[in-house]
């Protein structure tokens, strides 16, 4: 498996060998040693979450604040635009996100540690979306930034207004969210 950073060195593209033939393919999308020589010890995966969503939807910029849950995440079927924000106070890249096209053709993988928010946009007719979690989903105290915060600036690739949530459609600024120190 090969580990590009980001703009935001602790956020990952992991990209997995693909092996194949007329017959289909074969990839290892997770090996917990290899992952552990990627991203260091310690990281245990506790939740496994598959979403489905159409052309247009956008689901985020989500995160939990006491609970905060690293993500290694993956599209099946169809495209997305994934999008990951530092929250970490003392972080220098503090209110920089990154953004990266993931899909099934592409079989990239993006890891995102805890300590940012995260959102995604699909491109596809649908998609799949695939998540692994190390913590628990915890909905009270699950926090929501939203998607088009000025300051945050993050060029969504789409020139139609998206599809979203009640949630997400009163995600609050950045400037006021609950962030990391």
């Amino acid at each position: 498996m090969l580990a590009t950073p980001t703009s935001l060195p602790e956020v990952l593209v992991l990209e997995p060998k693909v092996f194949g033939d007329e017959r289909g393919f074969f990839m290892e999308s997770y090996n917990e040693r290899t992952f552990a020589k990627l991203v260091g010890d310690g990281v245990r995966f506790v939740q496994d979450n598959h979403s489905r969503s159409v052309r247009g939807v956008l689901r985020g910029l989500h995160y939990q604040l006491k609970h905060p849950q690293g993500k290694l995440v993956r599209v099946v079927d169809g495209e997305v635009f994934d999008v990951a924000v530092d929250i970490r106070r003392s972080s220098p890249n503090f209110g920089r996100w990154v953004g990266v096209n993931l899909s099934a053709a592409n079989n990239r993988q993006l890891w995102l540690p805890p300590g940012f928010a995260h959102g995604f946009l699909v491109l596809s007719d649908s998609a799949d979306f695939l998540y692994k979690t190390t913590e628990y989903w915890h909905p009270e105290d699950e926090r929501t930034i939203a998607w088009d915060d000025a300051s945050l600036g993050i060029e969504w690739p789409s020139e139609s207004p998206p599809v979203i949530s009640k949630k997400d459609s009163s995600g609050t600024s950045f400037a006021s969210a609950e962030v990391f120190e």
